[in-house]
């Protein structure tokens, strides 16, 4: 348990928050939520005993073990899924001892180290470790490669490795879906859902938060509050909040009238596929989310573009790659005004690749590539949060653009991307990154596109600016073709799915969901492969072998779905508990007697749960070793 008790936190003579009380219980998945600044790393910090705190009290259990993602990965020589292994700090602990008591020819310590290997599963550390590795991306061949032959983003993905192989009674994640695709995101996502210990995420993104959560710190106004519920529940409390207030009222009237405006376009166009139905489902709470966004400081659109050749772009028979390497072959694809243009697919199959030479930054391999002549491009790219002049002003940066235009006109449009008084006139080098991809995102808005290319556009943006940017895109009439990890955009924005995988471009036909379910075979289709020495088994024995596997493993499966109704059954009475405990009229003098039954309820609750936790590890680790 970690019990924040009347906390102020402060950033120079800037008060962060204050006043602040929440208790975080144990197997809670918390998100901390909060533009840009707030202080929710600092919160973590304070986890870390890094920071202290200005006011109030921090106490949680003893002995907890707390994990975390390093921010610096050192350039050292050892492998990869050593360097993640190194997570695992009690099994190096225990391999180090071995290895000492094996130099001292001491049996009873040998034996008494291999026991305890044996109990904290060291025996299965390297696995593990593999295990890990594959979900983030890794390749098998990768593992023995040194940590200093990765580049800076797949080092980052060591770091997050190593933190998950860590047994962490407290796991602490700061935005870790930034250096991470689509693939590996949906995987980290099953994987955090299934964790068995407190956790307390950093995110901006909301599918994320809302699959794993079960509460939300929100701070704002120099204050963290917790809400009960994921990120959709927090959003719809809040709104309900914020839509009483007069003063927010009529730009929630402008928020939503964009939605909808986007709404009867698309049902217009929404015939049979199971992705269009998706998205009105989504659509239909968007109401709830503009309202929770009303007082976001973000305010853009983007204008008509003044020309709308048709089509816009075409690649027709084209091969794309570097150097001698094709990642895709014979891409045959044409861009009209008003697709709106997903592009879904494995790490490195080419996405990145593909939107470079529709941007003309890359000449394809072989093939033809044509553009209209009015064609307007805006192409967004981490890299070019590097090709910003970094001594130069927000301002500059507009008026090199357009040199007629007034210096009053530039800082009304950068106000909106939050850039506000004297900020416009501030050089952009120690800009964060969120500031700089929104300066970037300024000037793209700026140039009034008809096509508009976006790699990975969400990276370092905060809930409220992702926010901001999809409710323009839905308003954009321009043609758009986007890759992204933030699963929430991609619905909001697109409906055309496009598969980037085997070396073809192709239609996929369906849903987000339905591209999970399509991952997941692809990795049960990877794991069937088998060596060429493995002996070959006739189908009749092969049925008769799995019939037998089946009703040996039955036990096993039984006690698994046992354990998950228990948890879920535990879970939901531990939800109501704690509702109630948040009735400020349970402590009432007169309530006496009610609230001991609650504390005496909820004690015997949180022991259940932990327990059948327990079982359904287990259960789960029974039926892997079964297999």
């Amino acid at each position: 348990m970690l019990n924040f008790k009347n906390i102020a936190l402060r950033r120079g003579v800037r008060v962060l928050f204050s006043n602040s009380s929440f208790t975080i219980h144990k197997g809670q998945k918390v998100g901390f939520t909060g533009a840009n600044g707030a202080g929710k790393s600092s919160l973590f910090a304070l986890v870390k005993n890094e920071l202290h705190l200005d006011e109030g009290d921090f106490s949680m259990s003893p002995n907890l073990e707390i994990a975390h993602v390093a921010q610096e990965t050192p350039a050292v020589a050892c492998s990869a899924i050593d360097y993640v292994i190194d997570g695992d700090q009690e099994y190096r602990r225990l391999q180090a001892q071995l290895k000492k008591a094996e130099e001292d020819d001491d049996g009873l310590k040998q034996a008494e180290y291999h026991a305890l290997l044996g109990v904290i599963g060291g025996y299965t550390a390297q696995a593990r470790a593999s295990r890990l590795m594959n979900g983030l991306g890794f390749t098998s061949d990768q593992e023995n490669n040194s940590v200093e032959s990765f580049s800076g983003g797949w080092r980052m993905r060591l770091n997050l490795a190593q933190a998950l192989m860590c047994r962490s009674d407290v796991l602490l994640l700061d935005e870790p879906t930034n250096h991470l695709d689509l693939d590996a995101v949906i995987w980290l996502q099953d994987w955090l859902c299934k964790y068995p210990g407190t956790l307390m995420l950093i995110s901006h993104d909301r599918d994320f938060l809302d699959t794993i959560t079960d509460h939300i710190v929100h701070i704002e106004q120099g204050k963290a509050e917790i809400y009960t519920g994921n990120y959709s529940a927090f959003e719809k409390m809040r709104a309900e909040k914020l839509a009483q207030q007069q003063s927010a009222f009529l730009k929630q009237q402008r928020e939503i009238a964009h939605i909808q405006s986007f709404v009867d376009r698309f049902k217009a166009q929404a015939t049979k596929a199971r992705q269009a139905q998706s998205r009105i489902k989504a659509l239909e709470r968007m109401e709830f989310i503009a309202m929770a966004h009303v007082d976001s400081p973000f305010d853009f659109s983007f204008a008509k573009p003044d020309k709308m050749p048709n089509p816009l772009l075409s690649l027709d028979k084209t091969d794309i790659g570097y150097g001698s390497t094709c990642v895709l072959k014979k891409v045959g694809l044409s861009i009209s005004p008003g697709d709106r243009i997903g592009l879904l697919g494995p790490n490195g199959t080419g996405k990145s690749s593909l939107i470079k030479v529709l941007a003309g930054d890359m000449q394809p391999l072989l093939g033809n590539r044509y553009e209209a002549e009015a064609l307007k491009i805006g192409y967004f790219a981490q890299h070019q949060l590097e090709q910003l002049q970094l001594d130069e002003t927000p301002l500059w940066h507009l008026q090199k653009m357009d040199k007629k235009a007034t210096e009053k006109d530039l800082r009304n449009f950068l106000g909106g991307f939050d850039f506000q008084g004297d900020k416009v006139l501030e050089a952009v080098r120690p800009f964060s990154g969120g500031e700089k991809a929104r300066l970037v995102l300024a000037m793209l808005v700026y140039q009034n596109p008809n096509l508009l290319l976006l790699d990975e556009p969400t990276n370092h943006l905060d809930l409220e600016m992702r926010h901001a940017l999809s409710v323009a895109l839905q308003d954009y009439q321009g043609a758009i073709v986007v890759v992204s990890h933030d699963r929430h955009l991609l619905r909001s924005v697109t409906d055309q799915l496009l598969l980037v995988a085997g070396g073809k471009l192709q239609p996929f036909d369906g849903d987000l969901d339905d591209y999970r379910l399509w991952l997941t075979e692809q990795k049960k289709g990877e794991e069937k492969i088998v060596s060429d020495a493995e002996p070959t088994v006739s189908r009749k024995d092969q049925r008769k072998l799995d019939a037998e596997r089946r009703q040996r493993n039955k036990p096993l499966y039984d006690a698994l779905k046992k354990a998950e109704l228990a948890v879920e059954k535990y879970h939901n009475e531990q939800r109501q508990l704690e509702q109630l405990l948040a009735d400020p009229d349970i402590y009432l003098e007169t309530s006496k007697a009610r609230l001991r039954q609650v504390l005496d309820n909820k004690v015997r609750v949180d022991k259940a749960l932990e327990e059948a936790e327990f079982a359904w590890m287990e259960a789960e680790e029974a039926i892997e070793n079964a297999q």
